[in-house]
C-alpha cells in the first residue's frame, strides 16, 4: 500500500482501512507474545501503514478546512 493509492480513497474508506490495520496490529502483537509470529517485520509494516493512513486523513482534513 502506498500513499498515492490512499489519496484516491475517501475519508470513510481510510477510517475503515485504519480500523483494519489496528486489528491486524493487535493480532500480530498477540501472536508475538504467544510465540506464534513467523515474520516479525509484519508488525513494523502494519504500524507504518497505520501511520501512513493517519497522515493522509490529516491531509484531507486540513484541505477540507481551508
Amino acid at each position: 500500500m502506498n500513499a498515492n493509492e490512499l489519496r484516491e480513497k475517501t475519508p470513510d474508506q481510510l477510517r475503515e482501512e485504519l480500523a483494519n490495520l489496528k486489528k491486524e496490529s493487535f493480532n500480530l502483537r498477540f501472536q508475538a507474545a504467544t510465540g506464534q509470529l513467523e515474520n516479525a517485520a509484519k508488525i513494523r509494516e502494519a504500524r507504518r501503514n497505520a501511520a501512513r493512513v493517519k497522515t493522509i486523513l490529516n491531509e484531507k482534513a486540513k484541505a477540507a478546512a481551508e
